[in-house]
């Protein structure tokens, strides 16, 4: 009798306790916003576990974090290295990962499965044996879009779907262009954004991304000018990091922190993570070199290809009055704004 009455009086107190709590979070929502005190937010902020790391200062748990490069440096076999590692609970040789293992989602949106058998075995033979917490997962190209409804629309609900269903706290999706049109337009980037942020918060996700860079300047550092839709994306992404490729060495690319939250920079400018891509055996990756600046790996300046650059800009526009900077810049792999500041140079 004493032991029912205590139940009950427990039972009583954690109702009363749930109570308060649920008008306590009433009381704090005011429109849009949610206001507490700046204890109260430290207060239940220590209550969740301090995020640990993915891949090195590169990417924690919980966040949104973008990998963006050029076509054809390696993103993907970049990110496959990475899922293969916190699924298996093992660090990629020179990172660190603090995470055990765990299960992760890997959305292909880039590779057929016979490309990506290739890359894990020798000529599709003695094939590379993942952990079965690395969940491939592709578009089914039979699948009956619902009428009424937009292709994102209903890509981003099967997102939810296999999220749930799966129970995967990790995502990584390859890459940004399958999840929206014209993701690279700013005005695109944001319902984008704000959708993966929704996804994050509501299952508690970490989301690695991959995204593209329109040609860029192979003369200057790599920034978050770079990535295609920058200012939206970068904003709403927690973290942030890219790959190069090394102009003194075509077989090097190097990896460099562009934004983070959960910890220093690390890995800017004078301390870039200098990698070449090998196949040993059956496994395509990023294998560990070296420590570098980023300034040694960026293209030098030369009086004779500036001159080159400059003739072919007049000489595109002479054959073209109509095209615009942007379009130059893009067919001769340089910037709209050196193109802008040559033809107002030579008033054309």
């Amino acid at each position: 009798m004493e032991c029912s009455n205590l139940i009950t009086l427990n039972s009583i107190i954690e109702d009363s306790d749930n109570h308060s709590k649920s008008i306590e979070e009433a009381e704090a929502l005011k429109g849009l916003f949610i206001i507490k005190p700046a204890n109260k937010w430290i207060e239940e902020a220590k209550n969740r576990p301090i995020p640990k790391m993915l891949f090195s200062e590169f990417w924690h748990e919980t966040e949104l974090c973008i990998l963006f490069a050029d076509t054809n440096l390696g993103k993907s076999i970049l990110a496959v290295q990475i899922a293969d590692s916190i699924s298996k609970g093992y660090p990629i040789r020179g990172f660190k990962l603090e995470a055990s293992k765990q299960k992760v989602l890997y959305f292909d949106f880039e590779l057929s499965d016979k490309q990506f058998e290739v890359r894990y075995s020798e000529n599709y033979e003695n094939h590379y044996r993942f952990s079965d917490n690395f969940q491939r997962v592709e578009i089914d190209s039979d699948a009956d879009l619902p009428s009424g409804i937009s292709f994102e629309y209903f890509l981003n609900q099967s997102l939810e779907k296999a999220i749930i269903e799966t129970e995967a706290r990790v995502l990584i999706i390859d890459n940004l262009t399958y999840l929206g049109n014209d993701n690279e337009k700013a005005k695109d980037a944001l319902p984008l954004m704000k959708h993966l942020k929704a996804l994050k918060r509501k299952h508690n996700l970490s989301i690695l991304v991959l995204a593209h860079t329109p040609k860029r300047d192979s003369y200057k550092p790599i920034s978050r000018n770079d990535i295609q839709g920058s200012k939206m994306l970068i904003n709403f992404a927690d973290s942030c990091f890219a790959i190069g490729e090394s102009q003194k060495d075509k077989s090097l690319r190097y990896i460099k922190q562009i934004k983070q939250r959960n910890s220093e920079q690390v890995y800017d400018s004078e301390n870039i993570i200098i990698c070449e891509i090998v196949k040993l055996s059956n496994f395509l990756e990023f294998e560990f070199i070296d420590f570098g600046s980023e300034n040694n790996h960026l293209k030098q300046i030369d009086n004779t290809e500036i001159e080159e650059l400059e003739n072919n800009i007049l000489q595109l526009k002479q054959e073209n009055p109509t095209m615009s900077d942007r379009k130059i810049a893009q067919q001769l792999g340089t910037n709209p704004m050196k193109v802008g500041r040559i033809l107002k140079k030579s008033k054309v």
